[in-house]
């Protein structure tokens, strides 16, 4: 397998990476109101459509006050929406379907999924269909429009402020880890024994290293072979898999469940990269200063609306 080959696999995994580290189990809900925005409504459904992606995405599910509060936190973040929503309707702001098919055709390449099957297959298991999803993508792309809109040139970020955030984050030079893979591929059209199966050796391979064994030798036993990926750098990985890698200690193994099978990573060691330029950097750091100052704008102007408006809340 080539480095290349080695990477888009990990890029798969961390668009699944969910299955391991969320639930899989989805609980039946009986739709009810949980908020009144003015002549819209927000339902128990799209709220629990929101959780399902941000806990997809943090790859945790929080309990008991914190679950309430994050609750509470996606509700006024829907009540925002809604009034965002209509006020770009009210502006005449209209994404195209052309639009939301080449939005998700790049994320979609992006994660690098190799098929419409595996997508849908991954939505599901995090509890959303690809129409849900379609939609999410539509409301995303038409709060950015608005936001252009209303903030307009409004937004300035001095070359100061991209000076002072180069020394602070770009200067050293980004971090790269260097990865080992080991894929344990479930048999086609595998059952769920086959499945376990494949599993328990995993874990074999798991308590083997725990032991001090090397990850090739604990594969040995099954006529398996690790993958040197090499150094990769921590910005061309997935954020949540970059995060779950940083939790890694040096040659520590930890699985990864995916549609397809099982990987083990293994992280060998970091380093870090060379620095880049300001002359390099300064256009990205100017752009996500900009972006930053537009939706603290947003925000601010988003409560203008809240003011004017019907909210009445039944959660």
């Amino acid at each position: 397998m080539t480095k290349t080959e080695g990477r888009l696999l990990i890029a798969l995994a961390a668009v699944l990476i969910h299955l391991m580290l969320a639930g899989t189990g989805v609980a039946e809900v009986v739709d009810r109101i949980v908020a009144e925005v003015n002549n819209d409504i927000v339902t128990l459904s799209e709220l629990q459509n929101m959780a399902k992606t941000v806990e997809s995405q943090a790859g945790v599910k929080p309990k008991g006050q914190d679950a309430k509060k994050m609750q509470r936190e996606m509700l006024e973040a829907l009540i925002d929406r809604k009034l965002a929503k209509a006020e770009a309707k009210r502006r005449g702001i209209v994404v195209s379907d052309k639009e939301i098919d080449a939005a998700m055709a790049q994320f979609k390449q992006r994660s690098n999924v190799p098929d419409d099957e595996t997508f849908a297959k991954g939505l599901a298991q995090a509890g959303l269909s690809v129409k849900e999803f379609r939609q999410q993508i539509a409301d995303q792309m038409t709060q950015e429009r608005l936001l252009v809109m209303v903030v307009g040139t409004k937004v300035s970020v001095s070359d100061a402020e991209v000076r002072r955030l180069y020394e602070q984050q770009f200067k050293k030079g980004g971090s790269q880890v260097h990865i080992v893979t080991l894929r344990m591929p479930f048999p086609p059209g595998a059952t769920e024994a086959q499945k376990e199966e494949t599993k328990q050796k995993a874990e074999t391979i798991l308590t083997a290293v725990k032991r001090g064994e090397s990850l090739a030798g604990a594969a040995a036993q099954f006529s398996l072979k690790p993958s040197d990926v090499g150094f990769v750098s921590q910005s061309d990985l997935e954020p949540r898999l970059a995060e779950y890698l940083n939790n890694l200690k040096p040659k520590e193994v930890a699985p990864i469940l995916t549609q397809e099978g099982i990987q083990l990573m293994q992280v060998m060691g970091r380093r870090s990269g060379e620095a880049r330029p300001f002359e390099e950097a300064a256009p990205e750091i100017r752009r996500i200063l900009q972006q930053q100052e537009m939706e603290k704008y947003f925000a601010d102007w988003v409560k203008t609306l809240r003011e004017k408006a019907h909210i009445k809340i039944m959660l």
